[in-house]
């Protein structure tokens, strides 16, 4: 039989070749930042914060909101099969190398800027970026509770509770403290 190619570091639970999907579940889990040695997770929001911040160099308004929200959606259900899947070649549970679910929070605290003109959009990406990994970190009710489902589900949806009360606290924040409107 032959064995496994390494996960840098990981030993493989099976003796059983890679194929292509297996790559591309572990590009996927891993985001290109994974494998940084100290906080995989902050870089993997860090990834995330750049790719809005691209987006809304490209796009304004109802386009920009549209194109974050087709994006978080596609990177959380690719993220899904991808952190199943590299969790299984990993042979343990939720592995420290996966960061598609924090790229997938972060995006989800970053959705309400598309709703809102705030300038400037670097203090609330800050704030964003702050808040999701303060939730990401602590897992407050339910958060936690949800790292107990299987597979990619319990590494993603956590992640993704996280998001949405950094959401929610951004939002709120914005309303409070920012001179911003509606739209966009």
């Amino acid at each position: 039989m032959k064995r496994r190619a390494p996960m840098c570091g990981w030993d493989p639970a099976t003796t059983a070749p890679w194929n292509a999907s297996d790559y591309l579940a572990l590009s996927i889990a891993t985001f290109g930042v994974g494998y940084l040695p100290l906080i995989p997770g902050t870089f993997g929001s860090l990834v995330s914060v750049g790719i809005f911040l691209l987006f809304t160099q490209i796009l304004t308004g109802t386009a920009l909101f549209a194109v974050v929200l087709l994006f978080t959606l596609t990177v959380t259900f690719s993220g899904i099969w991808a952190a199943s899947r590299t969790e299984e070649l990993a042979g343990r549970k939720d592995p420290g190398k996966v960061v598609v679910d924090e790229v997938a929070g972060q995006m989800i605290a970053l959705l309400p800027l598309t709703l809102f003109n705030v300038q400037p959009l670097t203090r609330w990406v800050i704030v964003s970026f702050i808040l999701f990994r303060l939730f990401d970190i602590f897992k407050p009710y339910p958060a936690g509770r949800f790292e107990r489902l299987k597979g990619g589900y319990g590494i993603m949806c956590d992640d993704l509770v996280a998001g949405g009360y950094a959401a929610v606290i951004t939002s709120t924040s914005i309303l409070v403290f920012g001179k911003s409107i509606l739209g966009g």
